[in-house]
């Protein structure tokens, strides 16, 4: 199978406007979870996952933080122009680092009323104590580059965008955030700052959740993919040969991909939490496939790129491409991965990592639907058909499901 002739159109369904949840539910645990295993389909609630886990299952967890990426200026006019930060330039390294800038960054940035930019003009914003300007630079294929300049110049970006910026709801949530957003609009165990999108299979989970699941001595892993938004963006092209993936940085410790091999080693399902953990983990197995060849590669150029698990072959058992990658890092010195992947998970994808997967009903016609398309074959059709019919929310605040990889 040629995965760069897969038709986007294959990978349509009917939405109806009823069927999107604009709000999340007043209790994040009492959202449904439709779950799928041999074929069977079955209703129960995220308050009751546990009893769907066998005992000893790994769950993967992505705990990447949203940032408040929006930041809009008002001109003395009245026009408004919102500047979305995407990500730092190449030369920042990665996210981390770049949150971590203080007095000054240069940022990937759409713009919003950008017609009313006017060459060399400066926007300003005043926001308490907060002084923050921006300049225009230049113009990327599909974003701007961005001078954001503030005072208290000591404040890491990270921090500027918490105090001016606000929460970017997915553009499909046609309504304003609200307060309450900057809460629900997160994972509760959300840690590090970079995410214009929240892992939202994860907002389902609360502490309650994380003790039935320790009861059953279901075990926790975290990894770090800072969801960028690529991940909203429609598959334009008629064929995938002919979609760019989007990048996206991560991070995982060498603790987690020990955790991870162990339970691969021992026959222990691993069911990362939503799609960007389950991208995470598998990258990790093109990772580990990478150094086995070349053991002499540099961190600079271990990447997963668009094509690679399509390219590369790969007869090596996921516990094994994790030994060869703690190795590697052993070498380098390295306690944790950092990294970007362009891992696309479509129909013809072998799962090397993931024996199932935690995840929220997607938009048709979207790589993440391909991606659930590639765990269950053709029976997405009928999982998505039953999930409409049955009154399941879609989209980012609304319910999801647990779907079993038989393959594995």
């Amino acid at each position: 199978m040629n995965v760069r002739n897969i038709s986007i159109s294959a990978y349509q369904y009917d939405l109806p406007d009823a069927s999107i949840a604009y709000y999340p539910l007043a209790e994040r645990d009492a959202s449904k979870l439709l779950v799928y295993r041999d074929g069977i389909i079955s209703e129960t609630t995220y308050r009751h996952i546990a009893a769907e886990l066998p005992a000893g299952s790994q769950l993967v967890f992505n705990n990447t933080k949203v940032v408040e990426a929006r930041i809009i200026f008002q001109k003395a006019t009245g026009a408004q122009i919102e500047v979305f930060c995407l990500e730092p330039p190449a030369q920042y390294g990665n996210i981390a680092v770049a949150m971590a800038q203080t007095g000054k960054v240069r940022w990937k940035c759409l713009i919003g009323g950008v017609s009313k930019w006017k060459p060399g003009q400066v926007l300003r914003k005043e926001e308490g104590d907060i002084v923050l300007e921006a300049r225009f630079l230049g113009k990327y294929e599909d974003a701007f580059l961005i001078e954001l300049s503030w005072s208290p110049a000591e404040m890491s970006f990270a921090e500027l965008l918490h105090r001016a910026g606000l929460i970017p709801l997915p553009p499909y949530i046609r309504r304003t955030a609200e307060v309450s957003d900057a809460e629900r609009y997160q994972t509760i165990y959300a840690r590090h700052d970079g995410s214009v999108a929240a892992p939202t299979a994860g907002l389902h989970f609360t502490e309650a959740v994380f003790n039935s699941l320790a009861e059953r001595k279901i075990r926790q892993s975290f990894v770090t993919l800072h969801v960028g938004a690529g991940t909203f963006m429609p598959v334009k092209a008629a064929t995938l040969g002919d979609h760019a993936m989007h990048i996206e940085f991560i991070a995982v410790s060498r603790e987690t991909i020990s955790e991870l091999r162990a339970a691969l080693e021992e026959g222990r399902p691993v069911v990362p939490v939503g799609t960007t953990s389950a991208r995470t983990i598998e990258s990790l197995y093109w990772l580990g496939l990478k150094v086995q060849r070349e053991p002499g590669i540099v961190a600079e150029d271990l990447v997963v790129r668009q094509w690679d698990a399509y390219e590369m072959g790969g007869e090596v058992k996921a516990f094994e491409a994790l030994a060869f990658l703690l190795e590697w890092m052993e070498r380098q010195g390295f306690m944790e991965l950092v990294t970007t992947t362009q891992l696309l998970i479509t129909p013809g994808y072998t799962w090397r990592v993931a024996g199932g997967l935690v995840t929220n009903f997607h938009q048709p016609g979207s790589t993440l639907l391909l991606l659930i398309a590639s765990l269950v074959g053709p029976e997405w059709k009928k999982i998505y058909a039953y999930a409409l019919e049955h009154g399941f929310r879609f989209l980012s605040y609304g319910d999801g499901c647990l779907l079993w990889n038989t393959s594995h």
